[in-house]
């Protein structure tokens, strides 16, 4: 069975007890890892802090992906600590309502300049962040979501800004390869988390999720948890580059 005793983990994304990036925390230090846990900003912070001491992480810190100054105070302390990075999970997603819940073609410009910023363009900015710290290696890893290679009623522009993410997966794990880092997406079946109840008629879907799907399960973080860390794990240092689903085969339906 893989180990990670001693790995160094970055969780980004973490709200509540019920988010992706919860159930990844809670898998990586039960298979031993040491975590660095963030939260957004003060009123997060309430929700946070007890789940992040409960797993105690060694590290806890604000970060606003748009403060770059946040940004940097957090890899000073993670390099001052730890002096290295074995592992990042990012797991943030933004977009305006009216967007989400607009047409894609009535998005304005700075509403899609925005969630392709907080989505997108902060994963690679985790990552460049996290490559001097990866010097034998490591894993980054983000959560995407099915509306990115197909359409997905009331995505809205979420579902072209997950399409980039995973394009922007792809060409990071290019990248990275050679230096022995591995880049993934994760891509969930619809399961109920706070993020995804911004979605309308989102309970429909998680029950057309649960009736089509081969398994007839949902995911749980639980199980994204146990499918990232095995992903960060030196077992799976030669897969890379992949949209991973954990959908119970929904995916595959036509």
């Amino acid at each position: 069975m893989f180990d990670l005793t001693g790995y160094k983990a970055l969780v980004v994304g973490v709200a509540n007890d019920q988010s992706i990036a919860y159930g990844c925390a809670k898998a990586f230090r039960a298979q031993g890892a040491d975590l660095a846990i963030t939260y957004l900003n003060e009123r997060a912070e309430a929700y946070v802090r007890p789940l992040a001491e409960e797993l105690n992480a060694e590290i806890i810190a604000p970060l606003d992906v748009s403060d770059a100054a946040q940004m940097e105070a957090l890899f000073a302390e993670i390099e001052a600590r730890w002096g290295r990075l074995d592992t990042l999970l990012h797991s943030i997603a933004f977009s305006k309502k009216e967007d989400l819940h607009g047409r894609v073609i009535d998005c304005s410009s700075d509403g899609f300049a925005l969630a392709m910023d907080v989505s997108v363009h902060s994963f690679l900015r985790l990552i460049k962040r996290s490559e001097p710290l990866m010097p034998q290696g490591g894993t980054c890893m983000t959560v995407s979501f099915m509306g990115a290679q197909r359409v997905v009623e009331n995505y809205g522009v979420m579902g072209p800004v997950k399409a980039a993410l995973e394009a922007a997966t792809r060409y990071a794990a290019a990248e990275l390869g050679p230096k022995g880092i591995s880049v993934h997406a994760l891509s969930p079946g619809p399961l109920k988390t706070r993020a995804a109840s911004g979605i309308a008629e989102f309970d429909a879907l998680l029950n057309d999720a649960a009736e089509r799907a081969p398994t007839h399960h949902l995911a749980t973080i639980d199980d994204v948890g146990a499918y990232a860390a095995f992903l960060a794990s030196r077992e799976a240092f030669n897969v890379t580059g992949a949209v991973h689903p954990i959908d119970g085969g929904y995916s595959i339906l036509g």
